[in-house]
């Protein structure tokens, strides 16, 4: 029996031990189906003779379909054949667009040729511009976001290119004098953990088996490589830019202009040295910045890989234990998740509206293992609703206490 499955016009006979699918519209995928369903028998309605009319239509293909008994066994893909376009322009020379056209469309053959002759007549040069015969006395002048060197380019920086050229372009066409410069980023932790991770799998051999000059080498042979690479595809993208000012973020010249601002801004009073936290890698044996720190929201009890463990190691456990109350008989619980830190804690905050600690406020509590005396102390910034309310505070080991550390006055202590 023939049975109607959706809007995909998919049928399946079933007959004894075997099903046969069939797609109508397509190649047939078997020979065994010989006959399409019964057409439905016309309803004296009005209103349905419409859909009757176009499900006969319908079956009426489906027979032609089944009629031609095709199918898809012994079918294989032929990848087709790659046309390879010759030209007799010299590179650097304008491209001779007078030689008859290939038969089939090829970007390969049309982009061929004419960024070799823009860049050899510099026509994105700010020094063009005095050529130009509308030229104008205003300036554009850009620079491009500089890629990472830590890979290829991606989708993203095809974006930017794209609409910082078409801006360039547009200038140009109005008379600027446009500059558009090209570079790249150094890139720093990211740059190295790509160079060390190659040298692990070609080499065998980790940062600390290289000499700091040995190592910084392989870092500058990394950053030729693809530092080429991406300025290769920028030109493949047809970028306007000015090559003769490529730049990259540890040049000389940027390193002693960094230099000049950061003396600058401390001279001038607007930057000062402080203490702050700093995220530190265990695996890279490094300080890194907030945007290399991937922040993970744990649902509760989680093991995690970590670089330098073979096994998992356990994350999101809350751990409560108590501090004795000096001078009275009593103890305050804490709850935390990093238990390691304790021997770091400095006081413990309460919420000043919990009324379980209120008698507790100016107190002080013993360390079980330190002979330290730590301050009860009361912020709003304690959420009365986790663990037991009340928290122990380590000021070198986590951000929002050290925030607390400073409006407290409370010392800082490296475990």
């Amino acid at each position: 029996m023939w049975n109607p499955m959706c809007r995909l016009s998919l049928w399946v006979r079933q007959s004894g031990t075997h099903r046969v699918w069939v797609v109508w519209g397509c190649r047939l995928c078997s020979q065994k189906a010989v006959k399409p369903p019964k057409i439905p028998t016309q309803q004296s309605s009005p209103t349905l003779r419409p859909q009757f009319e176009k499900q006969r239509r319908k079956h009426e293909r489906e027979k032609n379909i089944l009629s031609k008994g095709l199918d898809n066994e012994g079918l294989k893909w032929t990848q087709k054949d790659k046309i390879v376009y010759s030209t007799s322009t010299i590179p650097g020379e304008k491209k001779d667009t007078s030689v008859p056209f290939p038969q089939a469309y090829s970007p390969e053959y049309v982009e061929s040729c004419w960024y070799q002759w823009w860049e050899k007549e510099g026509f994105f040069t700010p020094e063009h511009h005095r050529k130009l015969p509308h030229a104008v006395n205003q300036t554009f002048s850009l620079c491009i976001p500089p890629p990472n060197v830590t890979g290829s380019l991606h989708l993203g920086h095809a974006l930017t290119v794209a609409i910082e050229d078409t801006l360039s372009r547009w200038r140009r066409m109005q008379g600027y004098k446009v500059l558009w410069v090209p570079g790249c980023d150094h890139a720093g932790i990211a740059t190295q953990s790509v160079v060390e991770r190659r040298l692990l799998k070609t080499h065998g051999k980790r940062r600390q088996d290289y000499s700091r000059e040995e190592f910084l080498q392989e870092v500058w042979n990394w950053k030729n490589e693809k530092g080429d690479e991406i300025y290769g595809q920028l030109r493949k993208l047809g970028a306007s830019l000015d090559w003769t000012r490529t730049c990259f973020t540890m040049d000389p010249g940027f390193s002693s202009a960094v230099t000049e601002a950061l003396v600058r801004l401390s001279d001038s009073g607007l930057i000062y040295r402080s203490e702050g936290l700093v995220n530190w890698s265990c695996a890279l044996e490094s300080a890194i910045s907030d945007i290399e720190v991937d922040s993970k929201q744990l649902p509760g009890r989680t093991l995690l890989s970590v670089p330098g463990y073979e096994r998992e190691v356990e994350f999101g456990t809350i751990v409560t234990f108590a501090y004795p109350v000096e001078g009275q008989d009593g103890e305050v619980c804490v709850s935390t998740t990093r238990p390691e830190t304790m021997l770091g804690d400095v006081a413990i905050a309460v919420h000043p509206d919990d009324p379980r600690y209120t008698e507790l406020h100016g107190r002080q509590c013993r360390h079980p293992f330190i002979d330290r005396l730590l301050p009860i102390i009361s912020d709003a910034s304690v959420d009365m609703q986790f663990g037991t309310g009340a928290v122990k505070i380590t000021p070198a080991h986590d951000h929002a206490d050290f925030l607390l550390s400073q409006r407290h006055e409370l010392p800082r202590l490296t475990v």
